[in-house]
This record gives C-alpha cells, sequence and structure tokens, in this order.
C-alpha cells in the first residue's frame, strides 16, 4: 500500500487510523466499500474510525471501514480527507473514493470516476457556503458540497485534466484535444461546474 495522504482542510466530527494490516480480531462493526467487490481484502484500505464519539461510547461506536483497491499505481491517489459536512469521510484506495457517513456507515457514495486522478478541497468562498471537495478524473471535474454532489463538468478532456488554479469563484485548468492534438485551457464556475466563455 503506498503512503496515504491525510488532509484535514475541513473541519470534521470524526478521527480515523489508516491500518497496516486488517486487524486480527475485527471491531463489531465492520463496513466493506463497495458491497459488491470481490476480493476486496487484496490491497484495500483499512481505515478505523470513531464517530464523534461521547467517551462512554467511544467503544460501541467505532467501526472498521475496508475500502476496495482500484489501482496499483503511485500516481493514483491514496488515503483520508475531511469534507464540507463534518461527519463525512472520504476514503480514497488507488484512486477509487468513497464518502462515508460515518454516523451511519452503511451509507456511503462511490465516486464515479475510476480512477480519481486528484482530490482538491476548495475551501469556504462568499458564493460556496461549506466550501466544495473536487474530484479530477481522465475526462472531468466531480464537485462534492454540503449536501452531496454539487456538479459534474461536461467533458475536458480526451485523457487527463489538470488544474491550473483558482481565482474567486473561477476554477482554471486545461485538457488535452485528440482532434487538435493540444492541451485547450479551460474555466469553470465553481458555483455550477459551466464552463465560462
Amino acid at each position: 500500500m503506498p503512503d496515504s495522504t491525510i488532509d484535514d482542510s475541513f473541519a470534521s466530527r470524526w478521527r480515523a487510523q489508516v491500518l497496516a494490516v486488517r486487524p486480527a480480531i475485527l471491531p463489531a462493526r465492520h463496513y466493506v466499500y463497495p458491497r459488491e467487490a470481490e476480493e476486496v481484502e487484496r490491497g484495500a484500505l483499512e481505515v478505523l474510525i470513531h464517530p464523534n464519539p461521547q467517551p462512554s461510547q467511544a467503544r460501541t461506536q467505532l467501526f472498521l471501514a475496508t475500502c476496495a483497491l482500484g489501482f496499483r499505481d503511485p500516481a493514483v491517489p491514496t488515503g483520508l480527507w475531511t469534507t464540507p459536512t463534518p461527519e463525512e469521510i472520504c476514503a480514497v484506495s488507488g484512486g477509487y473514493a468513497y464518502i462515508i457517513d460515518t454516523t451511519a456507515p452503511e451509507r456511503f457514495t462511490m465516486i464515479p470516476f475510476r480512477p480519481v486522478l486528484q482530490i482538491l478541497p476548495v475551501p469556504q468562498r462568499e458564493a460556496i457556503a461549506a466550501g466544495l471537495l473536487l474530484f479530477v478524473g481522465h475526462h472531468g471535474i466531480l464537485a462534492w458540497g454540503a449536501q452531496g454532489e454539487a456538479w459534474r463538468s461536461e467533458k475536458l478532456s480526451d485523457e487527463g485534466v489538470a488544474i491550473t488554479g483558482i481565482e474567486g469563484n473561477i476554477l482554471h485548468g486545461q485538457g488535452w484535444r485528440m482532434l487538435s492534438d493540444r492541451e485547450t485551457a479551460f474555466a469553470l464556475d465553481l458555483r455550477t461546474g459551466l464552463q465560462l466563455a
């Protein structure tokens, strides 16, 4: 398992620990993501998660999250990210990204980009009250906000999206276009995900 990133750009109501190996004795609560994964243990990201517990409930609330590995490639991310919702954790295993509700771990969303190539936290801004967590794929960007998926961009590239900067509520980037065989700049409104002319 490659080194794991731990990003705490947003406030959280949980604590988590990436485990080198699955514990010999599993906690009472153990969740596998996605549920239908075969051979999920091979290379999986094992995370012991403590929802923001009352001291008396700490042992009963903790759970083990086993997140199936996407790709064994150092170019794709692995680690844990906070999200605009303090009770949610984003666990990424070899480019497969899972948003897990730590108060109800059976509720999760698997980000549809396979793989996610970059995760970029965008903190609170005037027009984006809680901030966004951006997932960059080969062809586009998905924004996750306090209410879940905020927007998904149209196709920005035929193979590889690069974010070059953020100015105010505008995200700038480049994408490679096969027909022209060159990088083409784009700008997205962070509030809507729509391209700007």
